[in-house]
């Protein structure tokens, strides 16, 4: 199977839907089995397989066929899981905090996703180009740092410089006008 496997990934990579299907037949499962144990609900599990599946499909022409593709399809899920329970956690804490029974229940039922990208994205507009760049292929993009250095060209602590000073610049303006900064933390940075 690594051979056969290892053709798979290279045929992925070249973007053969019939490679992708052979892929997922052979891992869903196991995938699905592998969430289900730290998730406890089969609706997450499905939709943990499926997002998986969908980055490995988003991200083919980097695929390395040399590379274990189910340990980066592991390790791709368990981040995933992770973020999941950190999300989780934060909104826990956040409701336990009961923060939000003193904001204006008004202005919590208008504040909805769509409206905070919106903004986010205005704000991210106003940055610094390069600024902007680095955070749009970070937080709209997906693009990790090591990603976003190389195709950049240019070194992993200049990248995080840019985030933080664009995070920061775009908390102070979520703060005047209001807006819970828990929810641009799960949505943004989580």
């Amino acid at each position: 199977m690594i051979e056969n496997e290892q053709q798979l990934v290279k045929n992925l990579s070249e973007g053969n839907i019939i490679a992708f299907n052979s892929l997922f037949k052979e891992y869903s499962g196991r995938l699905y089995r592998f969430a289900i144990g730290y998730l406890k609900s089969e609706a997450e599990s499905e939709e943990l397989v499926q997002e998986v599946f969908t980055r490995i499909w988003e991200k083919r022409k980097d695929l390395k066929q040399e590379l274990s593709f189910k340990s980066y399809l592991f390790t791709i899920s368990f981040n995933i899981i992770r973020k999941h329970f950190r999300t989780r956690a934060y909104f826990s804490e956040y409701l336990r905090s009961g923060i939000h029974e003193e904001q204006d229940i008004h202005t919590s039922r208008e504040i909805n996703y769509d409206s905070l990208f919106h903004y986010v994205k205005k704000l991210a507009d106003k940055l610094p180009e390069r600024r902007k760049e680095i955070f749009t292929m970070s937080r709209f993009d997906g693009q990790n740092i090591k990603e976003i250095a190389e195709q950049l060209r240019i070194s992993h602590k200049t990248v995080e410089n840019q985030l933080t000073e664009a995070l920061k610049y775009i908390r102070k303006n979520l703060k005047k006008e209001n807006i819970p900064f828990l929810l641009f933390f799960i949505l943004f940075i989580a």
